[in-house]
């Protein structure tokens, strides 16, 4: 047996836009429901979604059998989770707030065996082998790995460039919500300042040759940020979308205001 291909790192050697939806149930039934509807991605937030680990690889699980790419988010990046992450089946791991090249580096080795790096051998145990059925897993476990680094602080805005050509960085994902928070601009994503700041960021990662993504639920947003240079971009997330749902079919029977999707994210 071979190492699974890595649809979405393949993906992104392209030029193709990918379009992905945030899953935060932390359901395997819910996240399996959105792998059906067409998105190019989804995002299984081990951040702020209510999970677990148990309940990430049900989601893995879930969705395997769709043409959807799982990309998991880790909650923190701490080396230990990242090992049991990447052995319940990860391959596109996301891991937040990345704020040097040193982080990257570390957040690099936490990926890698020895000697490139610091992943512990779980061989026969782990699903991310089919349980040692993959041959030669050590050797090219790293090929079909895919590291994102979210960059969306002040600081990681300064460290952009050294961040982005860290080797082993395959991709960088802006955070418009912290960043607009931490610039001062709690909310405001849209603030002039904050959007100076997200295109320094796209326009540094392309020219270090990585793929640069960013969360956006409004299609104006998205658009706008397709048009500066973003491939893979967020345009829905799982909770927005039935909490909308529910607000539009009520609606038909209450008089309410109506709600937009929320641009906090």
């Amino acid at each position: 047996m071979q190492v699974p291909t890595n649809t979405f790192k393949r993906a992104l050697e392209s030029d193709v836009p990918l379009w992905g939806c945030w899953a935060g149930f932390a359901s395997g039934y819910a996240t399996e429901i959105i792998a059906g509807t067409g998105f190019d991605w989804l995002l299984i937030d081990g951040e702020h979604a209510p999970n677990t680990l148990p309940t990430i690889l049900s989601q893995l699980q879930a969705v395997a059998a769709y043409p959807t790419a799982p990309v998991v988010r880790s909650v923190n990046h701490d080396p230990a989770l990242i090992k049991q992450l990447l052995d319940i089946g990860t391959q596109t791991l996301m891991v937040p707030m990345v704020e040097s090249a040193e982080q990257a580096a570390a957040l690099v080795r936490a990926t890698r065996y020895p000697p490139h790096g610091i992943r512990g051998v779980g061989g026969g145990v782990v699903r991310a082998t089919r349980w040692d059925g993959v041959d030669d897993y050590l050797n090219k476990a790293s090929d079909s790995l895919c590291l994102i680094v979210q960059v969306e602080s002040p600081k990681g805005v300064e460290q952009v460039e050294a961040i982005a050509v860290t080797e082993g960085v395959d991709a960088v994902f802006i955070g418009p919500a912290d960043l607009s928070v931490g610039m001062g601009y709690p909310g405001n994503p849209g603030h002039p300042e904050v959007q100076d700041a997200i295109r320094r960021v796209i326009d540094t990662v392309k020219a270090a040759g990585k793929p640069v993504g960013i969360l956006a639920p409004m299609e104006e947003d998205a658009r706008r940020y397709q048009a500066l240079g973003c491939q893979f971009i967020a345009v829905g997330i799982d909770i927005s979308l039935m909490r909308q749902g529910a607000l539009s079919t009520i609606g038909l029977y209450k008089e309410r205001p109506a709600e937009r999707p929320s641009r906090t994210y």
